[in-house]
């Protein structure tokens, strides 16, 4: 690991400061992702501030009845939050559905929606990898790629975002709050990750030394469900091969509201657009879902050892969807 420098930032101002000063610089929240990627070589940053005792690790009431999640908040007391478990059960089961319960203690919501791709090709420093070093190419096109993307990736990248939490919060049209030195600003989590196109390197909308200080969720709209359902390899803690993060609103047995997106099948949360158009208004059926399920997934366009996710994507949205409309309906 290369030697590096340490401060701990006193207030937000002081951290955004400090990063500014040194472009060398990387903030340091619960470090459950940048401690692993400084040891296999992947960062190096010359500075880590640490954010860790900024004010920014609080659940708040928001002024719309929604809620203000702080950026330092631990993922472990985000999915217990009284709030959080009744209103958005989506939230707290994609939280609890990611990592162990000792990396939950540590990691942070800010860190989490943060957190670089688990591609092993990534990772593995003595071999190319455009996301890493670009120009370098992605070897996961012709390689293992088990686990890539079927959906927006390109010839340059086909690696997936690893975040449960960032799913969920993209279905519930969360938005990310930053501050710079030139003020505050606010980005929706569905526009927080950059399409992947030719430059997969650049992963986020924020501006350069940018500091997450939290996310704000609207309050969900009334006679709504949501759901998220995680699948893995193993039952133990394991990174998704597929997920679904569903908010469905049924009235007279049609869709009256849903949002859904989708995980571990691009570089960034899926929201699922034509999947949602195609089903509002619609009958609340299996036949339904099955149909918009559909078009969503026409636009997939999967590798050879990754071709499985097409239909298992396809099964999980038809599953996640009909639990919810049966809970609607009884």
């Amino acid at each position: 690991m290369r030697e590096f420098g340490y401060q701990r930032a006193s207030d937000v101002a002081e951290a955004v400061a400090l990063l500014g000063a040194d472009p060398d610089a990387r903030y340091l929240g619960g470090g459950t992702n940048l401690v692993d990627l400084m040891k296999t070589g992947v960062e190096r940053p010359g500075r880590l501030v640490d954010v860790g005792d900024l004010p920014l690790g609080r659940i708040e009431e928001a002024p719309d009845g929604g809620l203000r999640i702080g950026a330092t908040v631990a993922n472990s007391d985000l999915a217990a939050h009284p709030g959080v478990r009744r209103r958005y059960p989506v939230l707290a089961q994609a939280v609890l559905a990611g990592a162990s319960g000792q990396l939950r203690n540590m990691a942070t919501v800010g860190g989490n929606l943060l957190q670089r791709t688990r591609c092993g090709y990534f990772t593995d420093t003595a071999g190319p990898c455009n996301k890493r070093a670009p120009g370098s190419g992605c070897p996961a096109v012709a390689g293992h790629h088990h686990n890539h993307a079927i959906l927006g990736a390109s010839e340059h990248c086909v690696a997936t975002h690893p975040s449960d939490m960032a799913v969920a919060l993209t279905a519930l049209d969360a938005v990310v709050a930053y501050e710079t030195a030139e003020g505050p600003g606010e980005l929706p989590v569905a526009e927080l990750y950059l399409p992947v196109g030719e430059t997969p390197h650049l992963e986020t909308a924020l501006p350069a030394g940018a500091l997450i200080t939290g996310v704000g969720v609207a309050p969900p709209p009334a006679a709504v469900a949501s759901r998220y359902r995680k699948v893995r390899e193993r039952a133990s803690y394991a990174f998704a091969i597929g997920s679904v993060a569903a908010v469905l609103g049924v009235e007279d047995g049609h869709v009256r509201d849903v949002r859904l997106a989708l995980g571990a099948v691009a570089s960034r949360p899926w929201r699922a657009r034509a999947a949602e158009r195609a089903l509002t208004g619609r009958p609340a059926t299996p036949d339904a879902f099955a149909a918009a399920a559909d078009a969503e997934l026409s636009a997939a366009r999967p590798l050879t050892g990754n071709a499985y996710k097409v239909a298992l994507m396809r099964n999980l949205i038809v599953a996640v969807l009909t639990e919810l409309a049966e809970e609607a309906a009884r």
